[in-house]
This record gives structure tokens, C-alpha cells and sequence, in this order.
């Protein structure tokens, strides 16, 4: 079982927000996921991250491999830490 960190969509339409999620790969992207360890709002101004310093940090010790834009925005969180 592979294990990613991802984005599953929340919100109504035009109007997306995310949760980051770790989930199995193989589930669909608004499936079933292990944990919330954070969330993603692009509608804001600037765009906010909300992580779970912790959580994120466990789950990459772990091997859970996040996608290239978790990637990205854990990299922006970092940069505003």
C-alpha cells in the first residue's frame, strides 16, 4: 500500500477549498483517507495554508510521498514559517 499526501476538494462550485489529506493511493480523490493534516484555501488573498506541523513531518518519516502541488505549497509554508 502506497501512501500519498494530497488535496481533496471541499467547497461549493467556483468556490474550491482543500483539505490535505494522507490517503492510500489507490482511493479515489474525494475517497477515504487516514488523516487531515491540514488545509488549502486559493480563494483567500494571498492563498492560505493551514498545516499540522507534526502530523506532516510524521507521515513524510513514514515514506507517505506527497504530490507535486502538496510539494509546493509545503514549500511555501516552510518559506512563511
Amino acid at each position: 500500500m502506497a501512501v500519498k499526501i494530497r488535496l481533496t476538494r471541499q467547497g461549493g462550485k467556483k468556490k474550491p477549498f482543500y483539505r490535505i489529506v494522507v490517503a492510500d493511493s489507490e482511493a479515489p480523490r474525494d475517497g477515504s483517507f487516514l488523516e487531515v493534516i491540514g488545509t488549502y484555501n486559493p480563494m483567500t488573498e494571498p492563498a492560505t495554508v493551514d498545516l499540522k506541523g507534526e502530523r506532516v513531518a510524521f507521515w513524510l518519516n513514514q515514506g507517505a510521498v506527497p504530490t507535486d502541488t502538496v510539494k509546493q505549497l509545503l514549500k511555501k509554508a516552510a518559506k512563511a514559517a
